[in-house]
C-alpha cells in the first residue's frame, strides 16, 4: 500500500481550532525543528507541508497474511522523503502487530535478516498471543505501558472511545513508565546491529507513536508522518471489520458503533500525542531528549540508520 502527500492535513485549522491554538502549533513546529537535529542539516523536523510521490518502481516490504499490519517503518517502494531532499533507508527498521506468523509468512520474514524484535506488550497480552520468531531473532519485552496487562474498556459512546484513546496518546508523553519504555527502544534501536523490529498487539497505538517519532527523526514532513499513521486502517481493514461483526453479532449495533474507534486510529489520536509534546516540552527535541532521557549521539545515530 501507499500513500501519497496531497494535503496538509495533520496541523491544519479546522473551524473549530481556534487561531491562538493553531498559530500555537505553528511555532512549536518551527522551534521544535531549529533543535532537534543538530548536526547541520538546518530544514524543518516537522514541515507542515511537502512530502511528494512516495510511490517508485521498487520491490516491496513483503504483506503478511497473518501479520497484517507488519512494514517497514520507512515506507513503500523507494522510501519516505524527508523536507531536506533526502530519502529514508528501507530495511532498517520493521514494525508489526503481534506475530502470530504462518509458516509461509515465516519464510517470507526470515528472507529479511531481523536481527532483534522489540515487544512492546504488557506480560498479560504476551501470555496470550506468544511471539513467533523469524530465525536468529533476539527477542526483548518492553512494556511500554508499565502495566500487568492491558483490555480496553468498554464505552457507551463512540465519544467516549474517542476520549480514551486520546488519552491513551497524551500518556505515551506524560507517563513515567512509558517515557522510560519508548527511551529505552529508541536507545536499542539506535545501538543494534542488523535490521531490528517492534511490535504492539494491532501495531496502531504504541508501534504508532515510536513510528511517529522515529520518522520525526528522519526529517520525514509531517502529513507524510500523519498519513503513514493512517495507513494502519488500511493494513488492518480486515481485522477491523472481524471485530466490530464480533462484537456486533454480541451486544448489537449501537455497541459496535459506540467501541468502533478502538479499532481504528484516527488522526486525531496522534495530534492528541503531538499537542501534549507541545504542552509538556515545548518542543520536540525536549520530549526526546528530557522526556525520554536520550542524548544527541543516539538522536544522530538513529537518524543515520533511519536515512540514506
Amino acid at each position: 500500500m501507499h500513500a501519497t502527500a496531497k494535503t496538509c492535513s495533520p496541523f491544519r485549522r479546522s473551524a473549530s481550532t481556534p487561531l491562538r491554538a493553531y498559530q500555537s502549533r505553528r511555532a512549536f513546529l518551527k522551534s521544535s525543528a531549529s533543535v532537534l537535529l543538530l548536526s547541520g542539516m538546518g530544514s524543518s523536523l516537522l514541515s507542515a507541508c511537502g512530502g511528494g510521490n512516495l510511490d517508485a518502481d521498487q520491490p516491496e516490504t513483503p504483506r503478511l497474511a497473518s501479520v497484517s499490519n507488519f512494514r517497514d517503518v520507512a515506507g513503500a517502494a523507494a522510501g519516505y522523503p524527508t523536507v531536506d531532499g533526502k530519502q529514508m533507508r528501507r530495511g532498517a527498521f520493521y514494525r508489526a502487530n503481534a506475530l502470530t506468523l504462518s509458516a509461509a509468512d515465516t519464510a517470507a520474514l526470515d528472507k529479511l535478516g531481523i536481527a532483534a524484535v522489540y515487544d512492546l506488550r504488557t506480560p498479560g497480552e504476551i501470555a496470550r498471543t506468544a511471539d513467533i520468531l523469524p530465525v536468529g531473532a533476539t527477542s526483548q519485552a518492553l512494556d511500554v505501558l508499565g502495566v500487568s496487562d492491558f483490555v480496553a474498556p468498554t464505552f457507551d459512546t463512540a465519544g467516549a472511545a474517542v476520549a480514551f484513546m486520546e488519552a491513551q496518546a497524551r500518556a505515551y508523553v506524560t507517563g513515567a513508565a512509558q517515557r522510560v519504555g519508548y527511551g529505552e527502544l529508541l536507545t536499542r534501536l539506535a545501538n543494534g546491529a542488523g535490521a531490528q523490529l517492534f511490535h504492539s498487539n494491532a501495531g496502531k497505538d504504541r508501534t504508532g507513536w515510536v513510528a511517529a517519532l522515529l520518522l520525526s527523526i528522519a526529517n520525514v514532513p509531517l502529513d507524510v508522518i500523519m498519513q503513514d499513521y493512517l495507513l494502519s486502517n488500511v493494513y488492518l481493514a480486515q481485522s477491523i471489520a472481524a471485530q466490530t461483526e464480533v462484537l456486533r453479532a454480541q451486544s448489537g449495533d449501537a455497541i459496535a458503533a459506540s467501541e468502533s474507534p478502538l479499532f481504528t486510529v484516527q488522526d486525531n489520536y496522534l495530534q492528541a500525542g503531538f499537542d501534549q509534546v507541545q504542552a509538556s516540552y515545548g518542543t520536540m527535541a525536549s520530549y526526546l531528549t528530557q522526556g525520554l532521557g536520550l542524548s544527541q549521539a543516539t538522536i544522530d545515530t538513529l537518524h543515520d540508520r533511519l536515512v540514506l
